[in-house]
């Protein structure tokens, strides 16, 4: 299968290219800034929808101007990308799957867009340079790159702890794997990550929790430093570390575990979620959005994808929990706090994570059977 792959790599800039992303970095969040203020005027003041084309033309216009000369000192590319991306950020939001585009921050996460026309790579050395940079980046190589796969895109972003990262977009050839035994429906949860229909829980990693106490330590501690001063500046960037501690904890308890399910099963049945309304409740709303459903949920659908794997959603109001997984008997009611029950019509006891996984994998296997492999929706 040919799909678009993106491999993620850090790595280590010398002080002149420090500054040369930095003067990216600000070159592509001014263009990007300056037409989405160019747009958002447009249309208020007299109604004129602006789009990709004219903002092009106007920041070509802006490069002639004495003031905005600066612009053209950094490579050309990244900055005519920033235009595309605020242009896809407008798509998104007229399509109602994401909110009015916002101004970027100096502040904030920082990246810069990279086609081929403006690197170089040399697969032999695993060298890249980029446009108007003399030497090479010095990447950390924690994976190989697959030989088939062809560069076509490389986005080099800094995050708010002062990590430099190079995403290099392939076109790559994935391969089915050999097909597995295993069926399994999961039902996800706070207390468990997620409970599989064999009886397996898995324990959530509760990064944000875990960390959360520290977090606020160091945030108290910035918030009476005074603004602009050094200090708060290493407290800052102490906040952020720690941001970036969680999320890459995160993440790879996500991808471990997607890759493992994954492998070992042939058809992953999972009970879809509107996480987004769940997250109303403010009692949940913070260890909903430290779980991570929704990440967990995409990364089995692309993988499923790739690797020849049936992937089912059921539907959000299917009984799953009230169920009984031996004699079908529905119960009218059952609050959260009911961990366990017994059905009144077979007497099972059921553990109500359990039973709801192996639920989920029947009505799975059912809808499977009727010919329909129906994907998740977004969570």
């Amino acid at each position: 299968m040919q799909v678009k792959r993106a491999y993620r790599f850090r790595f280590d800039p010398t002080p002149e290219q420090v500054d040369a992303l930095a003067r990216t970095f600000g070159c592509a969040r001014f263009a990007y800034n300056h037409m989405l203020r160019l747009r958002s005027d447009a249309w208020m003041q007299r109604q004129e929808r602006v789009g990709y084309h004219e903002t092009s033309a106007a920041l070509t216009m802006l490069k002639k101007t004495p003031e905005h000369a600066w612009l053209n000192e950094v490579s050309s590319v990244p900055v005519q990308q920033a235009l595309r991306h605020l242009n896809t950020a407008f798509s998104n939001f007229f399509a109602k799957r994401a909110r009015y585009p916002s101004f970027k921050r100096k502040d904030g996460p920082q990246a810069a867009e990279y086609t081929t026309s403006a690197f170089r790579w040399d697969a032999g050395r695993r060298e890249l340079r980029l446009a108007k940079m003399d030497t090479p980046l010095d990447i950390r190589w924690s994976r190989t790159l697959p030989k088939v796969a062809k560069l076509t895109t490389v986005t080099i972003s800094r995050d708010t702890a002062g990590r430099y990262f190079a995403a290099l977009l392939c076109d790559d050839v994935v391969t089915s794997r050999k097909a597995a035994s295993g069926q399994v429906g999961i039902d996800l949860g706070l207390t468990h990550f997620a409970i599989l229909s064999n009886g397996e829980k898995i324990a959530s990693p509760k990064a944000f929790r875990k960390n959360e106490s520290g977090l606020a330590k160091w945030q108290r501690r910035m918030a009476r430093a005074k603004l602009g001063s050094k200090n708060r500046a290493k407290l800052k960037l102490k906040v952020a570390a720690l941001h970036a501690h969680i999320t890459d904890a995160r993440r790879d308890f996500l991808h471990k575990l997607s890759t493992r399910l994954i492998s070992e099963n042939q058809v992953i049945a999972v009970e879809t979620l509107s996480v987004s309304n769940m997250q109303r409740n403010r009692s949940l709303a913070k260890s909903i959005s430290d779980a991570s459903w929704a990440e967990f949920v995409r990364q089995l659908e692309y993988k499923a994808q790739w690797y020849g794997r049936t992937l089912i959603g059921i539907d959000r109001w299917y009984p799953s929990s009230k169920r009984c997984s031996v004699c079908g008997h529905t119960k009218t009611t059952m609050p959260l706090s009911v961990r366990t029950w017994a059905c009144p019509e077979c007497g099972t006891t059921h553990d109500r994570d359990i039973n709801a996984a192996r639920n989920v994998l029947a009505a799975g296997l059912a809808v499977s059977a009727h010919g329909e492999a129906v994907s998740p929706v977004s969570l």
